[in-house]
């Protein structure tokens, strides 16, 4: 029996992570790190990920700017990810967007930014980068699935469609690659203070009405990410696959 103190060890692992400039992207890339990984964090922002990077070390963590709800740039990504340290073996889908417009006003700009960079940037940039995991027989995929996977909020129709088809398109990853030792999981969060849910947080009635529907009774510390990304990042998830875990307190329980 091999030690289960190194299950979760990520040692000489390279892992991708969207939206690493901000939110549960960024304590992604933080935890992985921690626990050994190689880290290429891909956001629009410089400032942020130089930042991210002088805290994390720049033997540890190098990164991509880019903007990826521009499907044109995805195809480049995955030589760009791959050069500082090499293939990646995990890739981390947590950039996201909600414009939070109501179902009468929709646009057609906030639908497509809203699919392209939830839906359809994790499954491009995914392809592209599942050969590499394909011949080294390892692999990890972890997308950002939603309370909106399963449930309907206000001013959330764009974005629950995007989470929904989250969803679906983890347990499709899963069918798809799999027995080629390429798990696909999500993790779905809660409310955690990130800044997708600022307009939440800044009202002290709504985020305590939140907490006070979870079986908790509390909202998401960003330390509550840890251990469940971790798991499905690890060889402690090697035969979890197709899953979506929810991180959420309880909150879709009740």
């Amino acid at each position: 029996m091999n030690d289960p103190r190194t299950l979760f060890d990520l040692a000489g692992r390279v892992a991708c992570v969207t939206g690493a400039s901000s939110g549960l992207g960024r304590r992604a890339a933080l935890t992985l790190a921690a626990a050994g990984a190689k880290v290429v964090g891909i956001a629009r922002r410089d400032e942020e990920l130089k930042k991210l990077q002088d805290e994390i070390g720049t033997q540890t963590m190098a990164y991509v700017v880019a903007d990826l709800a521009d499907r044109s740039k995805v195809a480049a990504l995955a030589n760009k990810v791959s050069q500082p340290f090499g293939a990646p073996d995990i890739i981390i889908h947590a950039a996201g967007v909600n414009t939070r417009e109501a179902a009468d006003d929709v646009t057609v700009e906030g639908w497509d930014k809203t699919i392209a960079l939830n839906l359809t940037m994790p499954f491009f940039l995914t392809k592209d980068l599942v050969p590499a995991m394909q011949e080294k027989g390892w692999g990890r995929i972890v997308n950002f699935a939603s309370l909106q996977t399963t449930r309907a909020f206000p001013g959330g129709i764009a974005y629950g469609a995007s989470k929904a088809g989250i969803g679906q398109l983890t347990r499709a990853m899963a069918e798809a690659w799999s027995s080629q030792g390429i798990t696909a999981n999500a993790i779905g969060p809660g409310f955690f203070p990130t800044e997708l849910t600022k307009a939440v947080f800044a009202d002290p009635d709504r985020a305590d009405s939140n907490a006070a529907q979870t079986c908790i009774g509390r909202n998401g510390r960003m330390e509550d990410i840890d251990g469940p990304l971790l798991f499905l990042c690890s060889e402690a998830s090697a035969y979890v696959t197709g899953q979506v875990l929810m991180v959420d307190g309880g909150f879709t329980a009740k």
